[in-house]
């Protein structure tokens, strides 16, 4: 598969939008053994990008990820995003980027995704 470069990023020119497998189509969520055979059918294509966020479930995306991932990190750039859950008690599909929120959803990211960096992080 060709590489591209995204900013520092060295990433497959074909990316994987997993939102699918956990938040907004009929049967989303319903297999993820099938949604993680997926995403390992992905990487032995050489897919290295894979794209979520913490609204999909809420939640639920990145950790089917981060599940998906265990003992693969290094061989994946993670984008994931933030913004649409408010942390603050509002809770999912409540905008809310103040610097607090942004704090707590990192660390949540990074604990539902099972890593201790998310490569690219965005609104």
């Amino acid at each position: 598969m060709k590489n591209i470069t995204l900013g520092d990023l060295d990433v497959s020119r074909i990316g994987l939008g997993c939102m699918g497998m956990s938040h907004g189509y009929t049967g989303a969520g319903s297999d993820d053994a099938e949604s993680i055979r997926t995403i390992h059918r992905a990487l032995e294509l050489g897919v290295t990008l894979l794209d979520t966020a913490e609204i999909y479930g809420p939640y639920t995306n990145e950790e089917l990820l981060g599940r998906a991932l265990k003992g693969r990190r290094d061989q994946v750039v993670i984008a994931t995003k933030f913004g649409l859950v408010s942390h603050a008690g509002d809770g999912p599909w409540n905008l809310d980027s103040s610097p607090a929120n942004i704090r707590t959803a990192v660390e949540g990211s990074l604990r539902r995704l099972g890593t201790d960096h998310i490569d690219l992080y965005y609104q």
